[in-house]
């Protein structure tokens, strides 16, 4: 496999306010911008939007989509749900982010993009907007004089081209010339074997001005984990969204492909998106920690909160048939909502930490999971048990294995679609219509998913039933 990178197209990007036009017009003219990508995340977390020549957008800054985007299903239909809104498919605003304006070094023109909100005919934020329910949650932390603070870390493989979907997936030929087929997890020579798509990421992290804390091998063949800085929701989930579609691009680049499904092997582990949370007050500290360096109630209350509602919000960290099957028992995935220090069998962790710096890992999320709307699936559920004074269910030892322990996660979409739409709390966290909208869609996966006859079911079933 041929694997050297092509050349940069543009290896810098602006730093500017989220209203700083002028400053925009500036740099676009003294980098002859070409063309300005906007970009808006759907549910699924796909970069969907409008390619506009630079010179048009500094003057004209505004575009319109249709309001359909947002029922859109992974397979290409839409929502059936008898909502007037997507027969009459009126148009939504976009409003550019300056502060979000990066590079697209994959580009061959000088080109930027630029993540946008979106608001309504009467000029209202688009309550079904990932970007804006993770901006509702975080206003309601805000109104308590907190401020989250997350730390995701993504996971994801490496493959072959894969052309044919009836065929099984396969690692790519490294540097070595040979294909990875055993756990190299932690490897530094793993690592190695990839070299080009790796350093072609972090290149393109650079001219992104997107900080990588590190890279390592996982426990799957070309499986490799992204570690980000922490940092504020919204920013961490931008740069997660533009992360994906950056590793992307550098994997096409080198002749493989990256992908974030949940579980691609039926014989390898699966992908997360392990998230770090802790919270601050006004004044910067960390309310996860007394004065006297223990853990605070309200740490506990966070974790109380996912525990009692984590259940119930399961299908926005696993939102397709394909994410359960990480959440299985053997695979190194957490089948239930134990928590523990420093014991990564548990489904919520408190690792190891100074007192400033005390934080809750929620290790249930999938690396396939739109990372607007599993921030703010998360942070939903701990500001219910933080505003609830939910008290957690006792703490295991470090050493218990929880992944032998009784499993309290849903087995399938459709079960935690059904406990979505069921629970109230959430309901009125995330919103009405969001929820609704989100549910329509992956009902609507889940029937197109049942309408392919798999072949266990033509291996087992076809002559003995």
């Amino acid at each position: 496999m041929d694997m050297q990178p092509n050349q940069l197209s543009l290896t810098e990007s602006p730093e500017l306010g989220p209203d700083d036009m002028e400053g925009l017009r500036a740099w676009v003219a003294s980098r002859r911008v070409e063309e300005i990508e906007c970009v808006v995340a759907d549910l699924a977390g796909i970069a969907r939007g409008k390619v506009m020549p630079a010179a048009k957008f500094v003057r004209e800054p505004g575009i319109k989509l249709p309001t359909s985007m947002f029922f859109a299903t992974i397979n290409g239909g839409y929502a059936d749900e008898n909502n007037p809104i997507i027969h009459t498919d009126p148009d939504l605003t976009l409003v550019p982010d300056l502060s979000t304006a990066r590079a697209v070094p994959w580009a061959t023109g000088i080109s930027l993009q630029i993540i946008h909100d979106i608001v309504d005919r009467d000029g209202d934020r688009f309550p079904l907007a990932p970007r804006q329910v993770l901006r509702r949650v975080c206003d309601l932390y805000a109104a308590r004089g907190w401020t989250p603070v997350v730390a995701p870390e993504l996971e994801f493989y490496l493959t072959q081209p894969n052309t044919d979907p009836d065929l099984p997936l396969e690692p790519p030929i490294g540097r070595s010339g040979r294909q990875s087929h055993g756990n190299q997890a932690f490897s530094l020579s793993g690592v190695d074997e990839y070299e080009p798509v790796i350093e072609l990421i972090y290149d393109y992290a650079e001219a992104q001005n997107i900080s990588i804390d590190t890279i390592i091998q996982e426990a799957g063949p070309a499986q490799l984990e992204l570690n980000t800085v922490h940092g504020h929701p919204i920013r961490l989930a931008d740069e997660m969204f533009l992360f994906k579609r950056l590793i992307r691009e550098a994997a096409l680049r080198c002749g493989c492909y990256a992908t974030f499904m949940a579980r691609p092997y039926a014989d390898q582990p699966g992908s997360a998106m392990h998230i770090h949370f802790s919270v601050q007050d006004d004044a910067g500290r960390n309310v996860f920690s007394n004065p006297d360096g223990s853990a605070s109630e309200l740490h506990d209350w966070f974790i109380g909160g996912q525990q009692a509602f984590f259940h119930d919000a399961i299908a926005l960290v696993a939102p397709y048939v394909n994410s359960y099957r990480r959440l299985m028992p053997g695979w190194a995935a957490p089948i239930n909502l134990d928590w523990a220090e420093d014991n990564r069998t548990t489904g919520l962790r408190s690792p190891q930490a100074p007192p400033e710096a005390r934080r809750v890992e929620n290790r249930v999320a999938g690396a396939d999971a739109n990372p607007y709307l599993a921030i703010a699936a998360c942070l939903a559920c701990g500001y219910l048990g933080m505003v609830g004074k939910l008290a957690p269910r006792s703490k295991l030892a470090h050493e218990t294995d929880s992944y032998t322990r009784a499993r309290d996660l849903p087995y399938s979409l459709l079960e935690g679609i059904e406990a979505l739409t069921g629970s109230a709390e959430l309901r009125g966290v995330l919103g009405e219509e969001f929820v609704t909208a989100f549910a329509a869609v992956k009902r609507a996966e889940y029937e197109a998913f049942m309408r392919v006859i798999s072949p266990w079911e033509r291996e087992h079933l076809l002559l003995n039933v």
